[in-house]
Parts: structure tokens; C-alpha cells; sequence
């Protein structure tokens, strides 16, 4: 997990295109992750942003 919203943005971004797959950017208990989004329980953290690879177009 991370403190840095950017750097976790740019994580989740890159994780998406990769896995080609939406991912979550979540904050629980006052850090930030990243999940797959088929992963993640509704109400089980705090969502701040979903990144869909296919929104983008293909990854390179």
C-alpha cells in the first residue's frame, strides 16, 4: 500500500493497461491500494477512482 495518491494513480493506471483488466484505487485504514475491481466487496473500503484499460484503447 501507499500514502503518495499520484504515485498509486499511476500504479493503477499501469496495472489496468497490463492486467487489461478495471482495476480499484481504494484507501482503507489511511493508505492507498490497488485491486482488480471483481475483487473488491462493495462497502468494504473507501473507492476513490476505477481505471478501465478499455477506455484507453489496447495497451502498447
Amino acid at each position: 500500500m501507499s500514502q503518495d495518491l499520484s504515485l498509486a494513480q499511476n500504479h493503477a493506471f499501469h496495472l489496468a493497461r497490463t492486467l487489461m483488466v478495471p482495476v480499484t484505487l481504494f484507501r482503507s485504514g489511511g493508505e492507498l491500494g490497488v485491486l482488480p475491481s471483481d475483487e473488491l466487496e462493495d462497502g468494504e473500503v473507501e473507492t476513490i477512482a476505477e481505471f478501465d484499460p478499455f477506455q484507453y484503447g489496447p495497451a502498447h
